[in-house]
């Protein structure tokens, strides 16, 4: 079965040894021509006003369909029928998942099965029921083609997730995951029948502008996202104790609020911990925390003002990071702790990975980036490259053209 890639917009049979990560496992049918006929998409995933990283993903995603012409409607998804406060979807919400109501269930699927195709954003934690098995109940009763992006590939599942999993894989057209990483997880832990899967990268918005910081500045360092345990800012504070010889002496800046699933679970707990830690250092000139919320406009220029992004994540199997994309799409070099996407997406040299929990190993790889101008441009120039298969409309026209591809098959089935 042939490989394609997305180049410059287009489908092309891929080189030896390409690192794109933008590869469908499908046929190619309906991947080389460009289709004019307008959809109407239903998306089913968190939205706006929660605010959380896959319903950045969502808006973003639909905006660039709308972009392409297309008819966007969300059935926006509330674990436990919590709502967030900030501003409201950009998109017209055609349909409500608020826990387990089945009311909403039946009323959701109503409004999709009048759109052309369905794209399901999934990790376990957004839906209600046991691994979120509210799920199965709406994927039950559409009778639309539908296709299920996952963002999170478990390597090792449960008994349960791995049921839900199977049977979510049962329901639907296709599959889109983020990275090779977890197409590889996912070969190996389901049974993906005759199901296409594709992998298609995260999108982020392209910077091609070269930022860079006149002599003297104080350099910035940078880690922003919704803030809990885990997150192991606790560890690049501690790597900041080791940096105070470095001149100009550099600003760290942890930006954003914290996450409202921990906040109602623990409050301001980790937040608490983290501003102890920076007293009891000692190292309030050095370290500040922003926790406003920001538009994605604001955010972007916070993130093109920074000279090094740093992920220092306890994880050692997160899937997809939307921050590690963002950064490298800036053009930004990264020092990320070692998990399977900042292994995968900095492998061109965008970046350089630490052991968990290692201050000193942080400190070591930022200290080298502030000091050696070649080393640090040459990263910098590597995470520009690295942006171009990240491009939002490139991302979005990927997503199109499986829909096209899928809608194709069920007309041959049907």
């Amino acid at each position: 079965m042939p490989v394609f890639y997305l180049f410059d917009r287009h489908w092309s049979p891929a080189p030896a040894g390409s690192r794109f990560v933008s590869v469908p496992i499908m046929s190619a049918t309906g991947f080389l021509g460009g289709h004019d006929e307008r959809l109407r998409i239903g998306m089913v995933s968190s939205a706006p006003p929660t605010r959380c990283g896959i319903a950045t993903f969502n808006e973003a995603l639909g905006a660039e369909f709308q972009q392409l012409g297309h008819h966007v409607g969300v059935v926006r998804v509330q674990r436990g029928g919590r709502d967030g406060d900030g501003p409201p979807s950009a998109f017209v919400e055609i349909g409500q998942l608020r826990g387990l109501d089945y009311g909403d269930c039946h009323q959701a699927s109503a409004a999709l099965n009048r759109c052309d195709i369905v794209f399901i954003e999934h990790e376990f934690g957004i839906y209600a029921g046991a691994d979120g098995d509210s799920l199965l109940s709406l994927l039950a009763l559409l009778e639309v083609p539908t296709v299920v992006i996952l963002h999170t590939v478990l390597s090792a599942p449960s008994a349960h997730q791995a049921d839900v999993m199977a049977r979510i894989i049962d329901s639907v057209s296709a599959i889109v995951v983020l990275t090779q990483g977890a197409l590889r997880t996912l070969q190996a832990t389901f049974d993906l029948r005759a199901v296409p899967v594709v992998v298609i990268a995260h999108g982020a918005r392209v910077d091609r502008l070269v930022q860079t910081r006149p002599r003297g500045v104080r350099p910035l360092l940078l880690t922003w996202g919704l803030l809990g345990p885990g997150k192991g800012i606790e560890w690049a504070i501690d790597a900041m104790a080791e940096l105070v010889d470095v001149s100009p002496l550099p600003l760290y800046v942890v930006a954003g609020q914290t996450h409202p699933n921990v906040l109602a679970r623990e409050g301001e707990s980790y937040r608490e911990m983290l501003h102890e830690r920076v007293r009891a250092a000692g190292l309030e000139s050095m370290v500040v925390f922003d926790n406003r919320y920001r538009d994605l406009g604001s955010l972007h220029q916070l993130i093109v003002s920074a000279d090094v992004v740093v992920l220092p994540y306890d994880t050692t199997e997160q899937a997809t990071s939307g921050v590690l994309v963002d950064a490298v799409a800036a053009g930004r070099p990264v020092v990320a702790t070692d998990f399977p996407h900042s292994r995968e997406l900095l492998a061109d040299g965008a970046g350089l990975l630490v052991r968990q929990r290692d201050p000193h190993e942080i400190a070591q790889v930022v200290r080298l980036l502030l000091t050696n101008s070649a080393v640090h441009n040459e990263m910098a120039a590597a995470a520009r490259r690295t942006a171009l298969s990240l491009d939002w409309r490139a991302v979005a026209t990927a997503y199109v053209n499986v829909a096209h591809d899928v809608l194709s098959r069920s007309k041959v089935n049907a």
